[in-house]
């Protein structure tokens, strides 16, 4: 425990900071802001790689999805309470700077400031301190010895996250009308459905083809924790689909421009 969560807690500073001196280098035209946005990304899709690629050795290690175990599942989580720490720190980051290249921006770390950021990315913050709050006890304590498997699961939720921050970094890059950035949001929207959405009824299935049961009886039969965490987990999941189902569609139904000079 304590070793994974000092490792976190060092890893995902020092990364940040290595991205950022390297911009500073390669990127010395971009604004203070545009490292930190940028920087905050690539560390972002670091983690959400270990934490799919830790899922996957789980998931595929566990034969018996009830009561086999793996290491990752339990350790693992350590490396996520520090990253979601780490992280909320840098979302205020790039908050404050973004308000103060607008000229909005309250004393840097004031009440006003972090008041502001609260109301800006309330739902973020929300899903952050649920993680922290919520579901690192019942991964912990709460489950007991059992389901390493679904907990492998819920680490594969990140796999969307580095199409994600690539998006982003594409728009950030003014390349929102590349070839690359179309591609990208196929991804973003095929990973984000088999990983945030579709994951929460294959764990069903996996849990009723274990016990010989039908999906339907699952809920019936798993404890009440379970499905309180999975309905909290998945309805932001698809608050967000919904919204980057919406800008897809804009994305791909807009007609390029004409050039009208010719």
């Amino acid at each position: 425990m304590w070793q994974s969560l000092a490792f976190g807690a060092l890893l995902f500073p020092a990364l940040f900071a290595a991205g950022l001196r390297s911009l500073d280098s390669l990127a010395p035209a971009w604004s203070r802001k545009d490292r930190i946005v940028l920087s905050g990304r690539l560390v972002s899709s670091i983690q959400a790689t270990m934490a799919t690629l830790s899922g996957l050795v789980v998931i595929f290690s566990c034969k018996d999805v009830v009561h086999d175990r793996h290491w990752l599942a339990q350790e693992y989580i350590w490396i996520v309470v520090s990253y979601m720490t780490y992280d909320l720190y840098i979302m205020y980051l790039c908050f404050w700077h973004k308000s103060e290249e607008k000229g909005e921006a309250q004393k840097k770390h004031s009440l006003a400031s972090v008041k502001g950021f609260l109301q800006r990315e309330r739902l973020m913050v929300t899903h952050h301190i649920f993680i922290l709050l919520v579901l690192t006890p019942v991964a912990v304590h709460l489950r007991g010895e059992l389901g390493d498997f679904f907990v492998g699961c819920i680490y594969t939720a990140e796999l969307s996250t580095p199409f994600v921050s690539l998006g982003k970094v594409l728009m950030q890059l003014k390349l929102q009308d590349s070839l690359l950035h179309k591609v990208n949001g196929i991804l973003i929207l095929a990973t984000f459905f088999l990983c945030r959405i579709l994951l929460f009824p294959f764990m069903y299935w996996a849990y009723a083809r274990q016990l010989g049961m039908s999906i339907f009886e699952v809920p019936f039969r798993i404890p009440l924790h379970c499905n309180v965490a999975n309905a909290l987990l998945i309805a932001p999941q698809l608050y967000w689909f919904f919204l980057i189902s919406r800008k897809a569609v804009r994305l791909y139904s807009s007609a390029p421009t004409l050039d009208r000079s010719r």
